[in-house]
Formats: structure tokens, sequence, C-alpha cells
């Protein structure tokens, strides 16, 4: 009972950050996009553009670090057993993310917020720039924290001290996991900050207003979001063919393939019994799992029964199969929520394109901002998917989950924390909400008049404009 309350609330923190985490990182690097095409063309649209998307960048960051302390004190409290034996090699990427990445992007963000009109106009750029490189940084050094439980590297275990110890870094931080694993983290938060911005834009344009800054976010933000959704679909091709080489129950119970075959088909829709071990129904497309998990139309692809026999021979007694029927259906949604904003972008940049005999159509407004759930839930499902697919394993091949949970927490202690967490992100989720709504229907800031001509020269001057 308490390691199932501990897994919860871990979930719950986990997957209520990442709402925050890809939206952070892409939207800065399309902020200072925006301040870069201002600072080369002087077009004050690109200024506005720029003040109001960093708003709504700004609030969204606040909302991350603050959901993000959370979870450090979690390892600790409900994961002791767990950080006692990864202590030595998971603290590294850790504190180098806390001390050197989010110093970065925090210090920098900071000398731009404050920076408006007191900084020269290239050293304000250069800012922005340098944060939203820190956010890179710090995604890279996490999940080169959380590829090495996915595929650990670089250690040993000593015996009698019951530790993982660290005897290579350099093959943490260059684990095919963790490179696998940012490339398709970052085109997904290319994504998500390209939604966020198409959707905000689309509800502005539906209604006519402020169409002069809205007409380039709304194009900025379908090229980003057709280009992401694309290098998604590369990448996690990528990563899928990782997977199945390190973690083949994962690609199996993402399939709910039982027995192996050669070559695999793709169901994309299928009905089973409740435990997932039998499928009633399902739409199948031939050969596309084999080709996904080997490169190959004609690969062999390990089912979870030989799986399952084999992990039994190597670890001993157990059952070594993840939930089915989550892993199955998480990873469909992550692919189907993709694929959708995907679909999306490219039929709002054909209808928009500059030879279009037709205005847009009405339905396509409404559609875009609809669209705006499709990247957030693809996150979540994701996330979730990646660490339930490995289950029992919380250190693959390693640690066992059960083994990893604090054994001197009661299951009292657990549940309490886990409502009172739970109560916490939701207040949080209804004031990030407001705000993010209330300043997101506020649109850009209005024209500068005549008389702020020479605001953002490159000489320093008297703050003029508040952010």
């Amino acid at each position: 009972m308490t390691l199932d309350l501990a897994r919860w609330q871990f979930a719950v923190t986990t997957v209520y950050h990442f709402l925050f985490v890809p939206l952070t990182i892409g939207l800065s690097a399309l902020v200072a996009g925006m301040q870069t095409a201002w600072v080369r063309t002087g077009d004050e649209r690109y200024l506005r553009m720029t003040k109001f998307w960093g708003k709504l960048f700004l609030i969204n960051f606040a909302m991350g670090v603050v959901t993000g302390i959370v979870q450090e004190f979690q390892f600790g409290m409900n994961w002791s057993d767990y950080s006692r034996f990864v202590g030595d090699i998971f603290g590294a990427p850790l504190a180098i993310e806390g001390l050197l990445a989010f110093f970065l992007e925090s210090t920098f963000l900071g000398l731009w917020i404050f920076g408006w009109d007191r900084l020269p106009k290239r050293v304000h750029l250069a800012c922005i720039w340098l944060a939203s490189i820190g956010t890179m940084l710090s995604a890279y050094f996490i999940l080169a924290a959380n590829s090495w439980m996915q595929h650990p590297v670089g250690h040993i275990v000593n015996d009698a001290t019951g530790r993982a110890e660290l005897t290579d870094f350099g093959a943490v931080l260059t684990n095919s996991t963790a490179v696998g694993a940012f490339l398709h983290t970052i085109t997904a938060c290319f994504l998500t900050a390209g939604v966020f911005v198409l959707a905000i834009s689309a509800w502005h344009l539906g209604k006519g207003r402020h169409t002069d800054t809205m007409r380039p976010s709304i194009r900025l933000a379908l090229v980003t979001t057709l280009i992401a959704a694309i290098g998604t679909v590369v990448t996690g091709d990528l990563q899928a063919r990782l997977m199945t080489e390190q973690q083949p129950m994962k690609m199996a119970a993402a399939e709910a393939l039982y027995d192996t075959v050669a070559p695999a088909s793709f169901s994309l829709f299928t009905v089973g019994t409740l435990d997932g071990s039998q499928e009633l129904f399902s739409v199948r497309v031939p050969r596309v799992l084999s080709f996904m998990a080997t490169g190959s139309f004609d690969g062999r692809v390990e089912g979870i029964d030989d799986l399952q026999a084999a992990a039994e021979q190597t670890y001993g007694p157990g059952d070594y199969r993840p939930n089915i029927p989550v892993s199955y259906w998480t990873f469909r949604l992550m692919i189907g929520f993709g694929v959708l904003a995907g679909l999306i972008a490219a039929a709002g940049l054909w209808f928009t394109r500059r030879r279009a005999r037709r205005p847009v159509p009405r339905w396509f407004y409404p559609a875009a901002l609809a669209t705006l759930v499709t990247p957030f839930a693809a996150n979540s499902v994701g996330w979730i998917f990646t660490e339930m697919g490995r289950q029992p394993w919380l250190v693959f091949g390693v640690l066992r989950t059960a083994d990893g949970v604090s054994p001197e927490v009661g299951t009292a202690s657990v549940l309490t924390s886990l409502i009172v967490f739970t109560l916490l992100y939701g207040l949080l989720a209804v004031v990030d909400g407001v705000l993010m709504v209330r300043y997101a229907k506020a649109g850009p800031p209005p024209p500068a008049s005549s008389d702020d001509s020479a605001v953002g020269s490159d000489e320093p001057r008297p703050l003029a404009v508040a952010y």
C-alpha cells in the first residue's frame, strides 16, 4: 500500500510539473527569435510580440520552478532507499543542472526581465538567448539522470555497501538513451510551444483582434509546429529502436505482443480483456511494428511471454511485465496527439499561404484553439509510458521499484502528503489558468507613441517600458 501511494504521489507531482517544462523550453527560444527579429529589423510588431509572449513565458517559468522543487524532496522522503543506492550517480547530473544550467537560465532571465531599456539592445537580446540555452542544458542533465535509470551505464554495484558507484561520468552523459531522449524531448518542447502560440493567435484572429501581431505569430507557430511534429516522429523512431534493444519488454508491452513474431504488425486499435492478456478485436497495419522496432519491415520482435521467461532465468522468480493496457494506450495516445497537432499545422499553412484564393475557413480558428490540449496530453502520456513501461524496475535490471521506497515512512504519512500535494497543485492549476487566460486575452501592448521611438537603442537608458 505504501509503495503504491508513493508511486502515485511521484506520478502526480511529476506529470503536473512536466506540463510547464516543455512550454518553458520551447517558448523561451521562440521569444528569443521574436526579439532577434526586432533587433535586426526595428519592426515594432516584433517588439510587441516579444513582450506579449514573453509575459506568458515568465508566468509558465515561475510555475515550473515552484512545482519542480517538490520533486527533489521526494527522493529523500518517499524514496530514501533509492536515493541511498543511486546517490553517487544520480546526484552528479542533478548537481550540475542546479549549479550550472539553472543558475545560467535564472541569472540571465533576471537580467532580461529587469534589463529592458537599461541594457544595450544586443546585450539584452543575448540574455534571453542564454536563458533559453540554460533551459535546454537543464533538460539534458535531468534526462541524463533519468536515462541512467532506463539504461544504467558507467557504474559498478559495491556489494559491501549495497550502493551503485560511478566509474565513468562521461558514459552517463553520453548514454545513447540520454541522447535519444533529449532529441525527442526538445522536438516535443517546440511542438508544445508552437501549438501554444498557434492556439492563442488563432483565438485573437478569430475575433479580428491584434491582427498586426497575431498574423506573424500564427505563421511562426504553424511552421514551428509542423517542423517539430516531423522531428518528434523521426526522434521517436530512434527511441523506439533504442527501447527495443535496451528494454524489449517495454516495446512488447507497447504493442501488447505476447508471442514473438517476424514480421510484426502494428495495431491502431485493439479491444482486449481487462488484464490485457487476450486480444478480442484489433485493427492492424502489417509489418509497421517490425520497422519501428528494428528498422526492417521483416524484423523479429520478441513477445511478452518469451521475455518474461528470460527475465525469470536472469533475475529469479517474479512478474517482470509492466501494466499492459496502460503501456499499450499511452503509447498510442502519445503518437496520436502529436500527429493531430502536426496535421492542424499543415492545414493552417495551406490556408494561410500567400497565394491562397479563399479566406481561412471559419472552422480553422476554433479547431486551432482546441488543439492546445494535444501537446500537453502527448507529453503527459509519453512520460507515463516511459516510466510505467519500465516497471517493475526503478533502475532497469539493477533495482526494483519495491526496493527503493523509504522503509520508515508509513502509509498514513504518504497518504497525507499525497492529498496535500494534490490539493495544492489543484490550487496552483487554478491560479496559473486564471493568469494565463487573463494575459492571453489582453493581447500585446499597444504601439509605442512617437515620443517612445528611441526605446531599445543600443545606449543604456532609464527604465521607460515596464514589463
